[in-house]
């Protein structure tokens, strides 16, 4: 995973008190109150500016992520907001070492006990202007260790519809994903992961997306974007989930629209089902009640016959590829000569 090893992001005033402790020890090291104080400089530095770049070089290169993931952050979070407060971070530590540095290389013509408490203020001034950072960061780092862990190995059905059609309680039945399944919208705050085992010990992934609304990109919130981020760059498979009993407060025209809308954005097949049939079915459609059961293993049956046509296994025997020896018998020996 990427962000499962960011470690806490302290508060300035958390960095600075590590910082004075360790440089403290520095200094009783020392006999000499000159040569401590210039030593206990030095050390509030060094470690304070290690770990102002410590904290930068824990999170990701963000360009560098899977599409899938970055596009997450910055929907979260926006690219911009995170770039300036990692490049405060980095300021902080540039001035830090500068400021710290300077002051230390000057001690020795000057009264070291006044430098020192400069050097403290100087570099406590500085880190604390980067306190809003930090405290943002440590925000970001709790959000994105929560993140679920996409696999880009394993076939992946993705399940869309509007909000409160069935999408978790069907990742429930069929899948290892343990969704909040509750009667209001947008239960699903963000994307569940749940897994299937298939042959040969590998395994279907299914992702529960937040429920979409039909209405304008811009005007579609956080949770939604997620849902659409996951249908462009991970769906191997989608499954529409629709309520024709509109008891999720949505009327079937506006469900239908919904789900031309998602045809014309991805480009993997699509298979619709109709939840709740056990109130209402409709003809043309699979049918399936996530209440009673009813159905649903007929679903599954579906999208694993979908798969199975989709999945592409090029077994290429590299042996028949190459030139096969000419066999010449002598008595009982046979000799092989090849022609590579």
């Amino acid at each position: 995973m990427y962000f499962d090893k960011i470690p806490t992001v302290p508060t300035a005033d958390e960095l600075l008190d590590r910082s004075f402790r360790r440089a403290s020890r520095k200094m009783r090291e020392k006999t000499n109150k000159r040569h401590a104080n210039e030593d206990f400089v030095r050390a509030i530095t060094q470690a304070t500016h290690d770990k102002l770049v410590t904290i930068i070089q824990s999170f990701p290169e963000f360009e560098e992520l899977p599409p899938f993931y970055r596009d997450l952050c910055d929907i979260l979070f926006g690219m911009d907001a995170l770039k300036k407060n990692l490049g405060m971070v980095g300021w902080a530590a540039k001035n830090v070492r500068d400021v710290g540095n300077s002051i230390s290389k000057g001690m020795r013509w000057t009264d070291t006990q006044i430098e020192r408490r400069r050097a403290v203020a100087r570099i406590a001034s500085i880190v604390h202007r980067a306190d809003d950072a930090l405290r943002y960061l440590n925000d970001v780092r709790n959000v994105l260790r929560k993140l679920p862990v996409i696999s880009t190995d394993e076939f992946t059905i993705v399940v869309a519809g509007y909000p409160n059609v069935g999408k978790s309680s069907f990742i429930r039945l069929v899948s290892s994903g343990e969704p909040e399944v509750a009667s209001y919208p947008f239960t699903t705050k963000g994307v569940i992961v749940g897994h299937r085992n298939a042959e040969r010990r590998r395994k279907i992934q299914f992702i529960d997306t937040p429920g979409l609304l039909d209405r304008a990109d811009e005007e579609r919130n956080v949770i939604e974007k997620q849902a659409l981020n996951a249908l462009v760059y991970v769906a191997d498979l989608v499954l529409f989930i629709i309520d024709a009993s509109e008891n999720c407060g949505y009327s079937f025209e506006a469900q239908m629209k919904l789900r031309e809308e998602i045809e014309s954005i991805i480009s993997v097949p699509m298979i619709s089902v109709v939840n709740k049939s056990d109130v209402k079915s409709v003809d043309g459609f699979f049918n399936m009640s996530t209440v009673s059961g009813e159905g649903v293993e007929e679903v599954l049956a579906e999208l694993l016959r979908l798969r199975n046509e989709m999945k592409v296994e090029e077994e290429v025997d590299l042996r028949s590829e190459l030139p096969q020896p000419e066999i010449r018998r002598h008595g009982a020996r046979l000799d092989t000569e090849t022609h590579f």
